[in-house]
């Protein structure tokens, strides 16, 4: 026994790594379940187009992934990950050891990182001289600013500083520079295993908003109203057949998303000869590598939006917050923005009417507002996220756009109004009646000339308490005082009320 103690004991310290010895390293396959769930930019309104350059919200992204680990100590690489990442935030679940030491390889494979990673290593100088070629090894001596100092058999020299055009190769790429944003944890299991592993993160660099499209009835009464959720990322990396969610409502989140040049912090290579003030752009061959990665999609501005609505989105309860279900598996793609069908409501009841806002007496310009109450008797009744809306009209069986607006989000039973232009036909003209020591009249004349009887709203800009002797019974709407009127076609009719001073 004391034999045998001893050769397992001489098998434990061969099979131990040495000290100081590099655990492996293990790249985990692609994922076997993605989940994308997506929340708008804390600080963009309604209002406000989704920018698809710089997307500032942020998704949580949950990943399902099967290791097959050795015993002892391992990095293991999930590559493909978000390329915003926020790596604090990251969490794997299903490692019975749990995890060691998580970090996230930042620096993507571009020229300039290849360069600095190639400092001290064998490259080959390739010099174009009029139509001759000429190699030479070297090892590379210079860190990426500066001049390209090489060494050679002949000593060191800069490279490109010859009035020929010179180019370095690298033998390979390092392995500390992976062409994919990689997570990296260091873990340690007793023994070799196959498991399946949950990967959740959040990340910047995405977006979404509700966009409506509402078209009404010949006789202004009613509106058909189509929704979609729009789904916007700027991230490289793109997530496929994964189960997709949108968030609406507010959650508190600090900071910011980073911009493009923040989140990549890649910057370009500038090699400058040592006896010229001129800085040229030194030219990166990669020899002996496999073909070039295909060439990136074209900015985000120039490209298409995919529309698919075989079926609608599902709204769920996330506390206080509402959680907006895609019920088919999408293609959340890189640099990319998707449609996805949320609703779609005909005949739903609506009022046109025309509203003015007043401060001090001074009226701002006249608005054509359509509004719409969210109740089931009124044919919607469900929680509307924000998001713009395009106003059609039909015109000879022609749909014809007659103005945008937005709306914020809106619970059930709220109204919804949508500011959608400026009116032409309905004009006011505002008239200071006279004025106390703590106290002024204010008079407005509204004056329409459509054939037909409109709705009017004065909306008044001051504390309700403040505001007296109106000349209509005043209604208060989203927490404001209004003047409601009917204006008889072609006609005009006056509003006044008085307004008490701040002692």
């Amino acid at each position: 026994m004391p034999r045998v103690r001893r050769a397992l004991a001489l098998l434990a310290v061969l099979a131990a790594p040495a000290a100081g010895q590099e655990p492996p390293a293990i790249d985990s396959p692609a994922p076997a379940g993605l989940a994308v769930t997506i929340y708008r930019a804390p600080d963009r309104a309604a209002k406000t187009a989704i920018d698809r350059n710089w997307a500032r919200g942020y998704a949580l992204i949950t990943e399902r992934r099967t290791l097959t680990l050795p015993a002892g100590p391992a990095v293991v690489r999930f590559q493909g990950v978000a390329a915003g990442i926020l790596p604090e935030s990251a969490i794997v679940s299903g490692l019975p050891d749990g995890v060691r030491e998580k970090n996230l390889d930042a620096d993507l494979l571009s020229p300039r990182t290849l360069y600095a990673a190639s400092f001290g290593r064998p490259v080959t100088i390739r010099r174009h001289i009029g139509k001759q070629v000429r190699e030479e090894e070297g090892i590379l001596r210079s860190g990426p600013d500066g001049a390209a100092i090489v060494q050679t058999a002949q000593g060191f020299e800069a490279v490109d500083c010859h009035g020929g055009q010179g180019a370095i190769g690298y033998h390979g790429v390092p392995p500390a520079l992976p062409a994919k944003p990689t997570l990296s944890i260091l873990l340690d299991s007793p023994v070799a295993r196959t498991v399946t592993v949950t990967l959740s993160y959040l990340a910047w660099g995405f977006d979404w908003q509700a966009n409506y499209v509402a078209t009404l009835s010949p006789d202004g009464a009613h509106a058909d109203l189509v929704a979609w959720l729009t789904l916007a990322s700027s991230d490289v990396t793109g997530f496929p057949d994964a189960e997709t969610m949108v968030v609406a409502g507010t959650v508190k989140r600090e900071g910011r998303a980073p911009y493009a040049w923040e989140r990549s912090g890649i910057r370009s290579i500038a090699l400058q000869c040592l006896f010229a003030p001129e800085v040229k752009e030194e030219t990166m061959q990669l020899l002996a590598l496999p073909p070039p990665p295909p060439p990136p999609p074209p900015p985000m501005a120039a490209m298409d939006i995919v529309v698919t609505g075989a079926r609608m989105a599902v709204q769920e309860d996330l506390g206080d917050l509402k959680l907006y279900r895609v019920p088919d598996r999408t293609t959340v793609a890189a640099q990319a923005q998707k449609q996805v069908a949320l609703l779609d409501r005909g005949k739903v009841p609506v009022e046109v009417f025309y509203r003015v806002r007043l401060r001090e007496g001074d009226p701002g310009p006249v608005r054509t507002v359509l509004r719409a109450r969210n109740r089931k008797d009124a044919g919607l009744g469900l929680p509307l996220p924000a998001g713009p809306v395009a106003v059609f009209a039909p015109r000879d069986s022609v749909p014809l756009l007659v103005g945008e607006g937005n709306i914020a989000d809106k619970a059930i039973g709220e109204d919804v109004e949508i500011d959608v232009a400026n009116a032409t036909q309905v004009t006011v003209e505002a008239v200071h009646a006279a004025s106390g020591k703590h106290w002024k009249d204010y008079g407005l004349i509204v004056r329409n000339a459509n054939p037909r009887p409109i709705r009017f709203e004065a909306e008044i800009l001051a504390m309700p308490g403040r505001v007296r002797k109106p000349s209509v019974t005043p209604v208060r709407r989203d927490g404001a005082l209004r003047l409601p009127v009917t204006v008889p076609a072609n006609g005009r009719v006056t509003l006044r009320y008085r307004q008490i001073d701040d002692d």
